[in-house]
């Protein structure tokens, strides 16, 4: 892994030198090799869970993801053995009914799972899930971090998961596994969509509940920036992580529905009403640059950030979208009106024939565009920048392309 990661720094350096000297080629360049695991060894922090409480006829994944037993709501903090020593923040929610509708002024709990860099030799076990998944080396009663080194400053990755999933369903730990293996501290809030309105957008029956439940579809995006941006107020004082983060390198990955909920974070206006009224959350400067995975943006009938996604005008946090050409629920046409109208550093790449979800074929695809493009906008590495600005594809894998060029400086 380690000789994996030098080869692909190495490459980025030569690449910076020959272009400084005039001499390197874009189609020299088109062409990169996937980066692999990193050359961290991963942890996580306290989520132990009582899988004995979940009831016949249930699975620990409807906790974890918010849906309701009839009148009955479901939580993971159902679940947790130790919640003393879990991470979790209390939720002000502002007294706005066109923003947050009947949560307005209410309080809630959100959990997070936080996975970070760790030694190489950390003896703690790993902890299984019902799901067949585990979480690597996961602290238990109050237990500290275990840190690869005594200085380093690591930085921060916000990371949404997509609509009714969890930090632990499907592919997400994964995902949070990886970025965290290459230095980064992943903060993942357990959203429980669920819990605010059961919505498929993909299906067309959920569209004429959607605009039914119209109030209950705006607090369902509006409570989730909110949830992220609780989660990094109480996460970078948190005392067993506060002195080993860089809290000037803050980042955010969104899968689908949380590619839309960081671009909220950013100040985007998302459409409140059936008509053309737009409203902004407030914006949290200290998210760096954010990835979308399969972004959404709306449908054609109903775009979240308005006619022609004009609630994306003037907003600059650098992002990233990886979008699927055959994705109907997040359409291309939508993600590409998005994506013209930020007006910061911004690139859009296509998986081709991919839908909406986690395409496996396309795996070193998705972790090497969002991890070159968090290594130049987060941690601001010349070399990342540079190969971003003549990068046309990852070799190996799903058939991956450039859409919008990346446009930040050199």
């Amino acid at each position: 892994m380690l000789n994996t990661l030098s080869r692909f720094s190495a490459a980025l350096g030569c690449a910076a030198l020959l272009a400084a000297s005039g001499t390197a080629s874009a189609d020299a360049l088109a062409v990169v090799p996937p980066i692999g695991h990193g050359p961290y060894a991963v942890a996580c922090a306290n989520l132990s869970q009582d899988f004995a409480r979940v009831a016949a006829g249930e699975t620990a994944q409807q906790y974890w993801e918010g849906f309701p037993n009839g009148g009955r709501q479901r939580s993971i903090s159902d679940l947790l053995l130790d919640p003393a020593h879990t991470f979790s923040v209390n939720v002000q929610v502002p007294n706005d009914g066109e923003l947050y509708g009947r949560f307005s002024g209410s309080t809630f709990g959100v959990v997070s799972l936080i996975c970070y860099p760790t030694v190489s030799t950390n003896p703690r076990p790993d902890y299984p899930l019902p799901s067949g998944a585990s979480l690597p080396h996961m602290q238990v009663d109050g237990e500290a971090p275990l840190w690869p080194d005594a200085t380093t400053r690591f930085p921060v990755l916000l990371f949404s998961h997509g609509l009714s999933g969890s930090p632990i369903s499907g592919d997400y730990t994964q995902a949070i596994v990886e970025f965290a293996s290459h230095g980064y501290v992943v903060v993942a809030p357990f959203h429980a969509d669920p819990r605010i309105a059961d919505i498929d957008l993909g299906g067309l029956t959920d569209i004429a509940y959607a605009l039914l439940h119209f109030n209950d579809y705006i607090a369902l995006q509006t409570l989730r920036p909110l949830e992220l941006r609780a989660t990094l107020d109480r996460f970078l004082v948190e005392p067993s992580f506060r002195d080993r983060i860089d809290a000037s390198k803050v980042g955010a990955f969104g899968a689908s529905i949380g590619g839309e909920s960081v671009l909220l974070l950013g100040g985007a206006t998302l459409r409140t009403t059936l008509g053309p009224n737009l409203k902004a959350l407030p914006a949290d400067p200290r998210i760096k640059a954010a990835v979308g995975y399969v972004p959404y943006f709306g449908q054609v009938f109903l775009p979240a950030f308005g006619r022609d996604q004009h609630g994306l005008d003037g907003i600059s946090l650098p992002f990233l979208a990886i979008a699927g050409t055959a994705d109907t629920t997040a359409p291309l046409v939508e993600t590409r009106q998005g994506i013209d109208r930020l007006t910061g550093t911004r690139e859009l790449v296509v998986l081709d024939g991919v839908k909406h979800g986690f395409d496996v074929p396309s795996t070193n695809d998705i972790y090497t565009w969002s991890l070159t493009f968090f290594d130049a906008e987060i941690r601001r590495i010349p070399a990342a920048r540079q190969q971003l600005m003549t990068m046309a594809s990852v070799a190996g894998g799903g058939s991956d392309r450039v859409i919008v060029p990346y446009n930040g400086a050199p």
